[in-house]
């Protein structure tokens, strides 16, 4: 039985009106369930459940986090498990979602990269996330307008499904999301950044995890970064500017002793010379067993000094949902305290169908 959200709207099984009908099921009243699409023949719906599936969760469960954020944990059919995490604010509202389970760059402070690498994700697998989040925050899927590539899995190292799916998020009959209002998180593939500078058609907001300016430090805290040098990273950038004339936003994980020190936040500002970008300095976030800490606020500040006086756009990213595990860099199958909710979404289909008529 195939997965119907791992089709590209335009490649749906319906035709003309009925394709319509259907994609708005589905993508605009949340509906996960082929027998409650009550304005399709029921002959037609019958057929559908034969042929498709709508739902990749064998269980969802919740954990909620003092700020609003709320940690998905998501059991797919095949047992294996991986998170999403929804960040409400007061101007929008965002869905952080994974594109693998688990994740092969290995970040040593980054608990997802401690649990290795376990499988790349569908496109449908990825969208599914979208329409489970707002199905469980008593949303339509077309209001979560804001989107990041930026939770469990390298992107990059699953392009074709990334890009198929926000292909999916984009279709205007389908998510209809703005490109101005998703981004892509990469630990630094340059083949991978060059490629997405072609992808005219998407125009999706880069982040490059960076983390550190210089090589020995990099390749400390990223062993797999010795693949792409930190001036291939650059040069990448770069190139990626020139074609599509975009901000880049350079990710930095403050971590205690270890890449936060002055000359490295000079060697960084000497890096962006040139280049239109922002940083983003992200006070590392605990979990048990990293071995890292955090830079201390008078550390992080005279960082961002510097950075600042070099003419760096710079900012400081506190993160959300820490107490729920759900913060950057902590997302790794833990239920923190008490799991707040745990539905199988077995009979329900993956949105709840809070939208529809």
């Amino acid at each position: 039985m195939e997965f119907l959200l791992d089709l590209h709207p335009d490649a749906y099984p319906l035709e003309g009106f009925r394709r319509r009908q259907l994609l708005e099921w589905v993508f605009v009243q949340g509906v996960g369930d082929f027998s409650a699409m009550t304005n399709l023949p029921a002959e037609l719906r019958t057929q559908l459940q034969g042929a498709f599936h709508l739902n990749p969760f064998r269980e969802i469960e919740t954990v909620r986090s003092a700020d609003g954020s709320v940690k998905y944990l998501f059991t797919l059919q095949d047992g294996r498990q991986m998170e999403a995490v929804y960040m409400p604010y007061l101007d929008r509202k965002t869905v952080c979602v994974s594109t693998m389970v688990g994740c092969p760059a290995r970040c040593a402070f980054c608990a997802t990269g401690a649990m290795g690498f376990g499988r790349n994700l569908t496109p449908g697998e990825i969208v599914a996330q979208v329409l489970a989040v707002a199905g469980g925050e008593g949303l339509a899927p077309r209001e979560l307008r804001n989107l990041v590539f930026m939770g469990m899995g390298e992107a990059m190292l699953n392009y074709e499904n990334t890009m198929a799916a926000a292909r999916i998020l984009l279709h205007p009959q389908a998510l209809g999301m703005s490109k101005r209002r998703i981004t892509l998180s990469t630990v630094g593939i340059a083949k991978g950044i060059r490629r997405l500078a072609e992808e005219d058609d998407l125009g999706l907001k880069l982040a490059i995890s960076l983390h550190a300016p210089d090589e020995e430090t990099r390749q400390r805290i990223i062993p797999t970064g010795a693949a792409n040098s930190i001036e291939e990273i650059m040069a990448a950038a770069r190139d990626y500017q020139a074609v599509t004339g975009r901000r880049i936003t350079m990710e930095y994980t403050m971590l205690r002793g270890i890449n936060d020190h002055p000359w490295q936040a000079e060697l960084l500002a000497e890096r962006l010379r040139g280049l239109v970008s922002h940083v983003n300095l992200i006070p590392m976030n605990p979990w048990e067993g990293s071995g890292f800490q955090s830079s201390t606020e008078e550390q992080i500040q005279t960082f961002y000094d510097i950075l600042e006086s070099r003419g760096v756009d710079v900012s400081v990213r506190r993160s959300r949902g820490k107490d729920a595990g759900a913060a950057c860099g902590q997302l790794a199958l833990k239920r923190p305290g008490a799991v707040s909710g745990a539905v199988s979404s077995a009979a329900s289909g993956v949105g709840s169908g809070a939208g529809a008529a």
